[in-house]
């Protein structure tokens, strides 16, 4: 589910709606948390114990300070990665700080490890100040293979993200904005497969200008979508606005190239698709301007920006950020796989390239069977982690950032 349009909380009613966690059944699979920390070797004798731990682990120590990569193979860190939150933006929740974040972060580990064979460790941050948020990650760094950052508020994400990825030399993803945007890239080449389109030719209207929805104009752009127009709740994003904030002023640079005005139903006539991550509403009447055989994606939780039966009166495809209809824009579809590939081969950061070819190999999982209710991989389907893992892996390779 895309975290920057918000996320099914499973039921999560708030605890001044009367909750009582004793009788929601909701509550049983989290009791005593979601993990553990379990050996992977055996403690059965003293030779055992003085193989594990001291005398013998000094000799490890000593090798990985003499030679620093060794770490990748005599300890967890080749396979690790921490999740990283402050608890601003949590799922469909908000601003519900680190403490309540923690299930969510749980989760995240559970996933990674279910889907992509990776370890995940929940980190929960009690500041939310850009600079200590990145010093304190910074500082534990050293311990993981890669930084998984979660349910961080915009625009503090963006520069959180810049800056932990300029000092560290390991994989640094923020998943509400990347994850969201290679899932949706995948659905929507195939949407626009089944509708008949060309990238290239296709005009896309976003609605949110958020985390998922720059991450998602960035890589559409980079996929060649011929011209894309961002709306937040000023309307479109364009020259005239004023004072707009750097991430906003940034997406002038590359799109609504006819700098087009107004609001969403001014932008959307004659659009081929529209995604939404803001979480709002769109009025049936902006879905009827829209070009015949629309593609309309409503990743909105655990309400859609509009009911896919209402949207389908209009699109040829409809995709939804729940489990409940056809066409789920799901992240666990990318995030597992993509760590596992820039893992595998030590992967200095995580580049446009290698996003576009977790797309990629995302969407040609299903390219053959393509219909306008499927034109994406389930969630579920365990092909997905290892197929993106490869693709990230050689992409890797290919721009430069592999150590091995």
């Amino acid at each position: 589910m895309p975290p920057g349009a918000g996320a099914d909380p499973g039921g999560h009613t708030g605890s001044h709606a009367g909750v009582d966690p004793h009788h929601d059944p909701v509550f049983a699979i989290h009791e005593r948390g979601k993990l553990e920390v379990r050996s992977t070797v055996p403690l059965r004798d003293r030779d055992d114990l003085s193989r594990a731990y001291t005398p013998g682990v000094a000799r490890v120590c000593e090798a990985i300070a003499e030679e620093p990569d060794l770490a990748y193979d005599y300890t967890w860190k080749g396979g690790t990665v921490a999740v990283v939150t402050d608890g601003t933006a949590v799922l469909g929740l908000g601003n519900i700080g680190p403490l309540a974040s923690l299930p969510v972060m749980e989760g995240k580990a559970i996933l990674f490890k279910e889907f992509g064979e990776v370890d995940a460790v929940p980190i929960c941050l009690d500041c939310t100040d850009v600079d200590e948020v990145v010093e304190t990650v910074v500082r534990l760094a050293p311990a993981f293979g890669g930084i998984n950052l979660e349910d961080i508020g915009a625009p503090r994400c963006f520069a959180i993200e810049q800056q932990l990825q300029e000092r560290l030399d390991i994989p640094v993803f923020h998943d509400d904005q990347h994850g969201t945007a290679v899932v949706v890239l995948a659905a929507l080449a195939n949407a626009f497969d089944v509708t008949k389109r060309h990238i290239i030719d296709s005009r896309v209207v976003i609605a949110g200008a958020g985390a998922a929805g720059v991450a998602v104009a960035r890589i559409l752009y980079e996929a060649g979508v011929g011209d894309i127009v961002v709306v937040d709740r000023q309307g479109a994003i364009h020259a005239d606005r004023d004072e707009l904030p750097p991430h906003k002023a940034d997406l002038l640079t590359w799109t609504n190239r006819d700098g087009l005005t107004g609001g969403l139903g001014d932008v959307l006539k004659g659009a081929d698709a529209f995604i939404g991550v803001s979480g709002g509403s769109i009025a049936e009447s902006a879905l009827a301007g829209m070009a015949k055989h629309a593609v309309v994606f409503a990743l909105a939780n655990p309400e859609p920006e509009v009911h896919p039966d209402v949207a389908r009166r209009y699109a040829s495809v409809v995709a939804t950020g729940r489990s409940d209809f056809p066409n789920q824009i799901n992240n666990v579809l990318a995030f597992p796989g993509i760590f596992r590939g820039a893992l595998a081969v030590r992967a200095s950061r995580i580049t446009e390239g290698m996003k576009i070819a977790a797309a990629d190999a995302l969407a040609g999982l299903v390219r053959d069977r393509l219909a306008p209710d499927f034109i994406i991989p389930s969630a579920l389907d365990r092909r997905v982690a290892p197929t993106v893992a490869a693709a990230v892996a050689r992409c890797a390779q290919r721009d430069g950032v592999a150590r091995r």
